[in-house]
């Protein structure tokens, strides 16, 4: 009888525990690919630079990726990647949660 009521609530908190360490991973790759993003825009002038290491970093995933570079030698550069990311969980289909990563780095060049 007790089994009856722990298993349900121990397979509930092992799915939100699964949903929380997915969602920390695709937020520290949003990190990663925000940082890269920012490294290169510091360097290079064309944004597109700075898109295409932010993507590199990412892979296939479809998040939007914006950068302010100003042309002034020791001005930020900033990078902004968003991505909607849907909950796995079953009972929770159709959910999403918005992430974003931001990164700033002073231009060298």
């Amino acid at each position: 009888m007790e089994a009856a009521f722990v298993i349900p609530v121990v397979l509930v908190v092992l799915m939100a525990v699964i949903e929380v360490v997915s969602v920390v991973g695709v937020q520290l790759e949003l990190v990663a690919a925000a940082r890269e993003g920012a490294r290169a825009a510091a360097v290079a002038s064309e944004p597109a630079v700075a898109v295409d290491a932010a993507r590199e970093v990412l892979g296939d995933r479809p998040a939007v990726i914006s950068v302010v570079r100003p042309h002034v030698v020791g001005r930020p550069a900033e990078v902004t990647v968003r991505f909607e990311k849907p909950l796995v969980t079953p009972l929770l289909g159709g959910i999403t949660v918005p992430l974003s990563a931001r990164a700033v780095m002073r231009v060298e060049r």
